[in-house]
């Protein structure tokens, strides 16, 4: 039997980010999401997944989700059997950028924890729905658990250099509209990956799971399908 697909979800998000692929592969594949913790560094939410998940899995990382499965791999890369990153960058923040989560900060702080979710993920009123359920994610991760995410994200060390030593099949997954982490960053991060696959999500943008749900599991199960190669 395949190894189990982990599922690690972006800031502010839950399993329902992937409710669609779990629905779907989970007829063929063991699957399970982690919730990241509450620790203020990427370090300590990998050692969660390490310590609570399945000692080999093919790990799925959406946004922060990516950079602890990123961080997975640079500590331990026996656990990890395949590499799928969603919507994430491999860069260390700026100094700049890093100041801009902020102003988000206060607004949780002060009761306002579902209007940062459009400045996060780019889905505005105008998809009510859509906007609705990350908004109902975010406040069950709640206030504190942010905190501790975004003083992870500010924390965080660059990757460029554990992507090159990937040994196992890897895809990067992202959506044509997006903005945040647009497709071209993704294509440069599927440059430093050996043999990655890169896949552009049309009609997706920042949260292609849910934007274009069976588009990414059709490029999950490609990924799953792929052999597993030896690499010295």
């Amino acid at each position: 039997m395949a190894e189990p697909i982990v599922f690690l979800p972006d800031v502010l998000c839950d399993a329902r980010l992937f409710g669609p692929q779990l629905a779907e592969l989970s007829s063929d594949y063991g699957v399970m999401t982690m919730p990241l913790g509450e620790g203020e560094r990427i370090s300590d939410l990998a050692e969660k997944v390490l310590a609570l998940g399945p000692k080999r899995m093919a790990l799925v990382g959406t946004g922060l989700g990516g950079l602890v499965a990123m961080e997975i791999m640079r500590r331990a890369p026996a656990s990890l059997s395949r590499l799928a990153l969603i919507a994430t960058s491999p860069l260390q923040e700026s100094p700049f950028a890093s100041i801009d989560y902020e102003p988000m900060l206060i607004a949780a702080r002060t009761g306002r924890l579902a209007e940062i979710v459009p400045t996060l993920t780019g889905v505005s009123a105008e998809d009510g729905e859509l906007l609705a359920l990350l908004q109902d994610m975010a406040q069950a991760v709640g206030v504190e658990r942010f905190v501790a995410q975004v003083r992870a994200l500010q924390r965080r060390r660059d990757m460029q250099a554990v992507l090159r030593k990937c040994a196992c099949p890897a895809v990067v997954i992202c959506g044509a509209d997006d903005t945040l982490t647009p497709p071209k960053r993704h294509q440069i991060m599927a440059e430093f990956i050996p043999d990655a696959e890169f896949c552009v999500i049309e009609g997706a943008a920042h949260v292609p799971t849910l934007q274009a749900p069976a588009q990414v599991t059709a490029a999950l199960r490609q990924w799953m399908a792929q052999p597993l190669v030896l690499r010295s």
